[in-house]
């Protein structure tokens, strides 16, 4: 790592460590099989504080700085990537965004409920016609005349990860034909339907839906949409984190299975072809962390990081995607069956090069910055 984390940090990291590796981990075909987590898990990541990773002490949480968020959730994709990704969404624009734009009677609401577990976590922001186009969002927002503070929403949402499960969301709407906002939304009630469930190839235990809004109510978080999407940036070091997870675990798994597995009297690892793999897998992975931390660093500091966690994400989700490949290519035909964890990763591997901002993108954005 190019930072320090404080003694506390460090211990809770450890603890993280600890719980994906004996709790997660044996655990991660079971719930892709059942296309769901265990429901006891939201308490266990509230009783370990990773839910409240990005929260303040003062509100409740345990505050630690991004670059402690990354390391938590690089941990977590070691073990389910799945369950990396909702963590890392619901710290960076859940809490986050109730962090910072909630009014105080909000935060009182709902921060102990989340950071408990008993209150599960989404953000909806695309819809069938806005995805990467993210200013396209058409759920309307009608101010209710004997409430204020409270809209009416409208409008209907889709690939919502964890929306299944959540019982507030962070919904974004248009106040206006050019403004747009922000509003918490209690999924028990009338206004609020599941569509359907979205099944995805990877990381399937997330509860990704499609729901429609008929007058729901909403309750206003004051902020423009420009600040409800700068939590984003905070976000992207957090798939580039469960990106260099996943690609960490399948290089691993790579080493371990090419020093077992011999053809033509000698070890796979003694091959110069499969060397070459393995060297190619430890200097994009090596490459994609230093980005990681680069950014969590810059974050820390106060310093921009559009740009960086735009290179960090780009970079981090190709090389997941290459680095499982590689793993798959040296287990050969046994990577592609589920007796291996490789073919798992290597489908998870595909949405961080799609969740929360395609590479495309990222590709704009950086471009967009290096011209400025």
């Amino acid at each position: 790592m190019i930072f320090e984390l404080c003694p506390e940090e460090a211990t809770f990291l450890s603890r993280v460590r600890q719980f994906a590796n004996e709790v997660v981990l044996p655990q991660t075909r079971e719930w892709e099989k059942n296309t769901a987590f265990a429901p006891s898990i939201w308490g266990q990541l509230g009783e370990i504080g990773l839910l409240s990773m990005t929260l303040p002490v003062e509100k409740g949480g345990i505050g630690v700085s991004c670059s402690a968020y990354v390391e938590a959730c690089r941990e977590l994709a070691k073990a389910d990537p799945a369950l990396s990704m909702n963590v890392a969404a619901i710290n960076a624009l859940c809490v986050g965004h109730i962090d910072h734009f909630g009014t105080p009677e909000q935060q009182t609401k709902y921060l102990p409920g989340i950071v408990k577990g008993d209150i599960k976590l989404a953000w909806g922001l695309t819809e069938p016609d806005a995805g990467s186009d993210a200013r396209r969002v058409r759920t309307a927002a009608t101010p209710i005349a004997d409430q204020p503070g409270y809209f009416h929403l409208n409008g209907e949402k889709m690939f919502i990860t964890n929306g299944g499960n959540a019982d507030l969301i962070i919904m974004v709407a248009r106040t206006s034909e050019t403004e747009l906002s922000a509003f918490l939304l209690e999924t028990n009630q009338p206004g609020f339907e599941i569509v359907e469930r979205i099944h995805t190839i990877g990381v399937s235990a997330s509860n990704t839906v499609r729901f429609k809004l008929d007058n729901a109510v909403a309750w206003h978080t004051p902020c423009t949409f420009e600040q409800a999407i700068g939590l984003l940036y905070r976000g992207r070091l957090g798939i580039a984190a469960m990106a260099v997870g996943i690609a960490e675990k399948a290089q691993e798994l790579a080493l371990e299975y090419s020093k077992q597995r011999e053809q033509f009297n000698r070890r796979l690892c003694d091959m110069q072809s499969v060397q070459n793999m393995l060297a190619d897998n430890e200097t994009e992975i090596e490459a994609a962390r230093l980005l990681l931390h680069k950014g969590a660093m810059l974050y820390d500091r106060g310093e921009s990081v559009v740009k960086i966690s735009s290179q960090a994400k780009l970079y981090a989700s190709e090389t997941a995607n290459r680095a499982t490949n590689r793993a798959i290519q040296i287990h050969g035909g046994r990577g592609m069956t589920s007796m291996y964890l490789v073919e798992k990763l290597w489908r998870d591997a595909k949405l961080t090069e799609i969740g929360e901002g395609c590479s495309e993108i990222q590709r704009m954005v950086i471009a967009k910055q290096a011209l400025r």
